[in-house]
């Protein structure tokens, strides 16, 4: 396996959030690009895991508000802090409802 790094400007090593699977940069954006339930599997580990300002390096806000009801199973203890935080920018009118 790929030693863990937080330098996610380097496509070639492993996000430090992917600590139980050897997934490069590049191969992370790459299967995030495909929809279904591998996307969703490590759409719901990035909201979970990764720092939530390292998560817009791979994901869009539109993204993760349209996906968020089918992850919400997924994210744990972060749940609330994503509903919380994609309900406030519906309610700011930075997110469409």
């Amino acid at each position: 396996m790929r030693a863990l790094t937080s330098d996610l400007a380097n496509g070639e090593l492993r996000p430090y959030f992917l600590w139980d699977e050897d997934l490069s940069v590049h191969e992370l954006r790459a299967a995030l690009a495909v929809p279904g339930h591998r996307r969703d599997q490590l759409l719901g580990k990035l909201l979970r895991e990764a720092r939530d300002s390292d998560v817009w390096l791979f994901v869009t806000p539109e993204e993760v508000a349209r996906a968020l009801p089918q992850l919400a199973r997924r994210l744990g203890r972060r749940r609330p802090f994503w509903e919380f935080l994609i309900a406030g920018w519906r309610a700011d009118g930075l997110l469409t409802a």
